[in-house]
């Protein structure tokens, strides 16, 4: 399988877009709903997803299990079937929250437990697949091209689901949610058929892999760099995260937008963010770099919340989306930038773990995520009890969100110093490579 071309890196790509097209809608639209048609606390969807991201520490078991079985295919699919149960089993227990709260709520608990499996089961397979299925040299443009897909099918799941939903019933939700998990489970199939025309050979543990876990850890955070980056990841993340379960419910609240509305702002959020995702892309290499790229993502994302605490005042629905893509542009820059100074980080450091260094990253994004989505859904309830004001219970989200954007920014900016220059490079005429980081 090594050594695969783009056609098929691109076709391996649809099952992130397709986890993320069925993610998407359990973070924007059904915690939206729970908010705003329910009237519930926002900390209840905060605290579903953060179970959600809890049950993916279950991803080294997932990695080793495929190692061990020798196929990746059937977790993948396996993975993806019991993602799309989760995803609509979340759907039918929002509705049955409407008449019966305390059973709803236990079966939506079920079902994010079942939908943080699904990821796990799914992405950390389809990962290690993407790596055994293209050459050393291209996989950093394959992880960016799936980075791309993943917000394609971000953009596609909110769009069409935000007009599949209007005029919104709670019936129609469990329609629209099953409708995707069908078709992201045809596309899962079709992505990975036939890929695995042979049996994958297992793989042979590192020496350092083969060491105690623990001691090894503590060796790759004794590293200054790969402790500051650590830092980095964890706090634009946490910002990153914690507009994610609030974004909808405001624009429904302080805005007036009815369901299909505020997941269509969703799909504008995404496409800024495939918008910004391109640009660092195409143009880190002439300007600037990658650190410079993901520094400046974070202050102007920074910029772009602030503006968001401000729209009520401005009370324009058309500003409200302006602000919105600004935001996603910014983030989808900070996003390639993070993403490609990691790589270099992982592949400079020469100490044969790779792998660890990058399960260190891995830890503190997946971490931050968690705790973001909950912090930003806790914050807006707190900050609306002590306020007396829906617009400023939100503002205070934004606020702080900026404020951890501009404290990454500073990190970052401080800890460039003497570090060495991570370009991006560009997509070559006979298309070798999309994102390569380089010193």
């Amino acid at each position: 399988m090594t050594g695969a071309g783009w056609p098929r890196v691109a076709r391996l790509a649809l099952v992130q877009a397709s986890i993320g097209g069925i993610v998407v809608l359990m973070t924007s639209t059904l915690n939206r709903v729970m908010v705003v048609e329910l009237s519930l606390p926002a900390a209840i969807p905060g605290i579903l997803v953060a179970l959600q991201y809890a049950l993916q520490l279950s991803r080294p078991y997932t990695g080793f299990g495929s190692d061990r079985s020798g196929r990746r295919t059937p977790w993948i699919l396996g993975g993806m079937a019991i993602l799309g149960a989760g995803a609509t089993g979340a759907a039918a227990a929002t509705m049955l929250m409407a008449t019966h709260f305390a059973l709803g709520l236990a079966l939506n608990v079920l079902a994010f437990l079942a939908i943080g499996v699904g990821v796990s089961m799914t992405g950390t397979p389809f990962l290690a697949l993407l790596a055994e299925s293209v050459a050393p040299e291209r996989r950093g443009g394959a992880a960016a091209l799936t980075w791309l897909t993943m917000i394609v099918g971000f953009i596609v799941s909110t769009v069409v689901a935000g007009y599949l939903l209007d005029p919104f019933t709670l019936p129609r939700l469990v329609m629209v949610v099953g409708l995707v998990s069908g078709v992201a489970m045809v596309l899962t199939f079709l992505a990975t058929l036939g890929v695995e025309t042979r049996r994958v050979a297992p793989v042979v543990p590192t020496p350092i892999a083969a060491a105690d876990f623990g001691a090894s850890v503590r060796a790759i955070l004794a590293d200054e760099k790969t402790r500051k980056f650590s830092i980095f990841v964890f706090l634009s993340m946490l910002a990153f995260s914690a507009q994610d379960l609030i974004l909808e419910p405001f624009a429904g609240r302080v805005f007036s937008m009815t369901p299909g509305e505020t997941t269509r702002i969703a799909g504008t959020m995404n496409g800024g963010m495939l918008a910004g995702m391109v640009l660092a892309a195409l143009f880190a290499q002439r300007f600037g770099s990658l650190r410079a790229w993901a520094t400046g993502g974070c202050a102007l994302s920074a910029v772009a919340l602030l503006a968001l605490a401000a729209s009520p005042m401005m009370a324009s629905t058309l500003a409200l989306k302006g602000i919105v893509f600004a935001l996603g542009t910014a983030n989808g820059a900070f996003a390639i930038g993070a993403i490609g100074s990691m790589m270099a980080l992982t592949a400079d450091a020469g100490d044969g773990a790779v792998g660890t260094r990058m399960g260190v990253f891995g830890a503190a994004q997946g971490v931050a995520s968690g705790l973001g989505g909950l912090f930003g859904a806790v914050a807006s309830d707190v900050g609306r009890v002590a306020f007396g004001s829906v617009e400023l219970g939100y503002g205070l989200v934004f606020v702080l969100e900026a404020a951890l954007f501009a404290a990454a920014a500073m990190l970052a900016a401080r800890s460039a110093a003497g570090a060495p220059v991570l370009r991006a490079q560009t997509v070559r005429s006979n298309g070798e490579s999309l994102l390569e980081a380089v010193t």
